[in-house]
């Protein structure tokens, strides 16, 4: 008990001192994450608006197949990554195994369809209210999804945000293709896998606070512009 107490205390000591190894992981734990958050929402907000607005042959199979890809095991999807970037896969050339890029991509595959899958029912819901309108119009499907996601983009925010958990959440993939290499690709959730099975508890323990804290950060965000959208949508 009293070394438990201990490691709480060093880990407090580690996050309040502000101490660098900590800093270098939290860093780039949220470079990886924002950057897959950005190209997964780049990729999955105009597929979601397409699917939420376009009528077209085999839309069924592709609403099903998108929202089977939320469900995702990250290991698979890690193990993918995997063979397409060593040196024996097709994009093995580009070297990007073992690197921050390769566990953006790795996120990026995980988060996209999240980030669609959600977009499109939002988008979806709001479809059916403006559909007349755009039709009456004669308004081109272009600005409509632009308007759309305008009109939505508070709601759109905690998709994004939802998409931002599952990302710095994620352990699975990040270390297949990462591979945890000190000072070079660990991140907060592959160092607490590490340094508990090494038995380092106040460096596990502090960056178990940060995620702890990052999370109820997002939270308390999507809250807050859950709360705006229904003040916007009501105003």
């Amino acid at each position: 008990m009293q070394d438990f107490a201990e490691s709480i205390r060093v880990a407090f000591h580690l996050v309040v001192s502000a101490d660098a190894d900590l800093l270098e992981i939290i860093g780039l734990s949220l470079r990886v994450s924002l950057s897959a958050l950005v190209v997964a929402c780049l990729i999955g907000l105009p597929l979601g608006a397409l699917l939420a607005i376009r009528r077209f042959p085999g839309r069924g199979v592709a609403l099903v197949v998108v929202n089977s890809l939320m469900g995702l095991p990250p290991v698979v999807v890690g193990l993918i990554a995997y063979l397409s970037l060593s040196r024996a896969g097709p994009l093995g050339w580009l070297e990007l195994l073992y690197t921050p890029t390769a566990m953006i991509i790795a996120q990026t595959v995980l988060v996209a369809p999240i980030v669609a899958a959600l977009s499109r029912q939002l988008l979806e819901d709001l479809h059916k209210e403006y559909a007349e309108q755009f039709r009456s119009l004669c308004v081109p499907q272009r600005t409509a999804i632009a308007a759309l996601i305008w009109d939505g983009r508070y709601s759109l925010l905690t998709v994004a945000l939802a998409g931002f958990g599952r990302a710095i959440a994620e352990v699975g993939a990040v270390i297949i293709v990462g591979g945890n290499i000190d000072h070079l690709t660990r991140v907060m959730t592959t160092a607490i896998a590490l340094e508990t099975s090494k038995g380092d508890l106040p460096l596990a323990l502090a960056l178990g606070m940060v995620l702890l804290v990052i999370a109820l950060v997002v939270n308390a965000l999507v809250m807050a512009l859950r709360t705006t959208a229904e003040r916007y949508a009501y105003a």
